[in-house]
């Protein structure tokens, strides 16, 4: 059964994302809640994943943990038996796929780092020879290395409408030149370490988008979810040949599907065939389980 907020009819629903169920903890945390649901093209798809969720804030999770030199997160818990009385009714609904996280003041941006060209930043490269600013050699194609890291922030689109790309100048003037350029340089920073730890384990990270938020005391904190199939581009190293779309460790592999159907990419979207569904879980739990070298059933197993 797909999980939809009213399943915690209990909880104050503070808001749906494309994937995640957000609820108010009393007067200072939240609790984000992932669900199976997949998107692709902005799009929320009728079929879900199963695990998809879990995957998500498993790896997420890790990630947290390995960057939290670099910047703090969000997250208070994501042990179920410490959440507060109010969630005990829900707890194995929220085991494995759930966050207790700090109230934060959303930046109202996305930071998006490239490595590689590919996505809407081939798209804009195309049509200009450059990606939000960022001018670009000529002659690169679908996959191409860039000759460095760039940072390409964008909108941050309601349900059903597309992110846009922005130029760092459009960003500065929508957060303040300050507060860009920190976010600039996190993002590029996270990136690297991020991009480096892949890279051990075989996989290219191609692009990625973190999200921002500062806290009641106006600490800038990592938040929602960050690195995950979802929100990034993986390719396996061993298989990466620029010049068309890559093998993926992430929902490339549904955007292809979605293409061949010839759906014009908006609602509602197709469902999706069973070998579609089984082959796009099996990418993300490979994604989970290469990335961290922790068994995905020993992390249902262990929340």
């Amino acid at each position: 059964m797909p999980l939809t907020h009213e399943e915690f009819a209990g909880l104050t629903h503070l808001g749906s994302g494309k994937v995640r169920e957000l609820f108010a903890v009393g007067d200072d945390a939240v609790l984000l809640v992932a669900s199976d649901r997949i998107s692709a093209f902005d799009v929320v798809l009728p079929t879900e994943i199963p695990d998809k969720g879990a995957v998500l804030t498993g790896l997420s999770l890790w990630w947290f943990d390995q960057l939290a030199d670099l910047v703090p997160s969000h997250v208070i818990s994501s042990n179920v038996d410490e959440y507060p009385a109010e969630l005990a009714p829900y707890t194995e609904q929220l085991r494995g796929r759930s966050m207790l996280c700090r109230r934060l003041d959303m930046v109202l941006i996305e930071c998006v780092a490239r490595g590689y060209l590919t996505g809407s930043g081939l798209k804009d490269y195309n049509r200009s020879g450059a990606v939000s600013g960022h001018p670009l050699p000529e002659g690169l194609v679908d996959g191409s290395k860039l000759p460095t890291t760039i940072y390409t922030p964008s909108t941050k689109a309601p349900i059903g409408q597309h992110d846009e790309n922005i130029s760092r100048d459009d960003a500065a003037g929508r957060v303040g030149a300050e507060l860009a350029a920190e976010l600039e340089r996190l993002t590029l920073q996270i990136f690297g370490r991020a991009s480096d730890l892949a890279a051990e384990r075989g996989i290219l990270l191609a692009d990625t988008k973190f999200e921002f938020g500062h806290d009641a005391e106006g600490t800038l904190r990592l938040a929602d979810e960050v690195l995950t199939p979802d929100s990034s581009r993986f390719w396996p190293e061993d298989t990466w040949a620029p010049g068309s779309s890559q093998p993926s460790f992430d929902k490339q592999f549904i955007r292809d599907y979605l293409v061949s159907t010839g759906w014009d990419k908006t609602e509602p979207g197709p469902e999706l065939p069973d070998d579609v569904v089984e082959a796009t879980r099996a990418r993300y739990v490979e994604a989970y389980e290469r990335l961290t070298g922790i068994s995905f059933k020993d992390y249902l197993s262990g929340a």
